[in-house]
């Protein structure tokens, strides 16, 4: 295979990213990484432009269906020339709606052209009892799979804008629920180590006061509770704590598998 392969995903947590990455490595080793999980990087890549002989591996995660609404408008800069596109979303464990749609039509728009999909699973970010340890060795090797058979269907001589990528999900895609503000309280074990400011996607965590977390920008993605070493932050107020148990009660038991597409 003669195509230049580039992995770029955002990341939160690092399930999507273990998607990403092991789709990318098998069919390159020697993929090109954009890591769009902290603003720096996001800044260093805003506008990113591909040619017919790239193939793009592109991750995000899912949020109540829909892929985050900031990374919907920060593909507007990315170009494609009939450029060969793989979309990945990352749900935990309920439904992943529209987003793979969404993924796939934002990128399309842009002169990309689909030739696979798939939505996989990884572990709930509100609570580790839902989808627990996801993508397992299961999803990954289902993952491998995917990509070999991605590989085995490339074709340098194919003209893909001949064919339609089809994937699950509607249009209009599903309008997200407004619910009530919730941010990760910081409680006393916190030892203001600064791996939460550092490592939180949105820099919506003050550098000086780690308690002081900006409203406007907190996706509460539960990166800060997930990464904290003292477990010193947490959501805690009423809704979330109904919500999360509303969660598990439905979903810890089940086990979702994941959807491929290809064209």
């Amino acid at each position: 295979m003669k195509n230049r392969v580039s992995a770029i995903y955002f990341s939160p947590t690092k399930t999507t990213e273990k998607i990403v990455k092991t789709i990318a490595n098998l069919l390159d080793s020697n993929y090109k990484e954009y890591n769009l999980t902290l603003p720096h990087t996001r800044q260093l890549y805003e506008e990113l432009a591909f040619d017919s002989d790239d193939l793009i591996i592109v991750g995000l995660p899912v949020y109540k269906g829909r892929i985050p609404k900031f990374m919907a408008n920060y593909f507007s800069n990315y170009k494609g020339n009939n450029t060969k596109a793989i979309f990945s979303v990352t749900y935990g464990n309920r439904d992943y709606d529209d987003a793979l749609l969404e993924l796939k039509d934002i990128f399309e728009k842009r002169g990309f052209i689909g030739i696979a999909a798939g939505a996989f699973i990884g572990e709930h970010s509100f609570s580790t009892k839902v989808a627990t340890n996801r993508p397992d060795t299961i999803d990954l090797n289902i993952a491998t799979q995917f990509a070999k058979d991605i590989k085995s269907r490339l074709n340098d001589s194919a003209d893909y804008t001949k064919h339609k990528l089809i994937v699950n999900g509607n249009y209009p895609y599903k309008e997200n629920p407004q619910g009530p503000l919730m941010l990760p309280e910081t409680n006393d074990l916190c030892t203001d180590c600064a791996i939460c400011a550092n490592n939180c996607p949105m820099g919506a965590i003050d550098f000086i006061n780690f308690r002081d977390i900006d409203t406007d920008k907190c996706i509460q993605c539960c990166n800060c509770v997930k990464i904290c070493p003292v477990n010193a932050k947490a959501f805690t107020t009423p809704f979330f704590i109904t919500f999360r148990e509303i969660l598990i009660n439905q979903l810890a038991l089940k086990k979702k598998e994941p959807e491929v597409f290809l064209i």
